[in-house]
């Protein structure tokens, strides 16, 4: 959802783009490395589920921990916050996506 949020942003400055064009531009175009610190996140959880060990309630809890921390948006924010913040304001369904995650994020493990 804030890949899509970012590449009409970068679509309306810049001229569409492909896939494959897209997928260099999240590796290397500063407007793109916000996102990185989400990414992040999703290889650790996919990391997390796919290990052969069970996950670690520490580890679980620190991760949450995190997730928490990072989501927060704000508009005289660090530049993560401010880009997080201008794309809820842009995009409903990232406004949904955040609720939900905002949801489970304050519920009890």
């Amino acid at each position: 959802m804030l890949l899509e949020t970012e590449r009409i942003a970068y679509e309306q400055v810049s001229g569409r783009v492909s896939s494959g064009e897209l997928l260099q531009l999240v590796i290397a175009h500063e407007q793109f490395a916000w996102l990185h610190r989400i990414s992040e996140v999703v290889v650790q959880v996919d990391e997390m589920l796919e290990a052969d060990e069970p996950i670690a309630m520490d580890d679980f809890e620190k991760l949450i921990a995190d997730v928490r921390t990072l989501i927060v948006p704000l508009e005289t924010g660090n530049t993560f916050e401010r880009k997080y913040y201008n794309a809820l304001q842009r995009e409903p369904g990232a406004v949904l996506a955040h609720a939900e995650i905002s949801r489970f994020l304050t519920s009890e493990v």
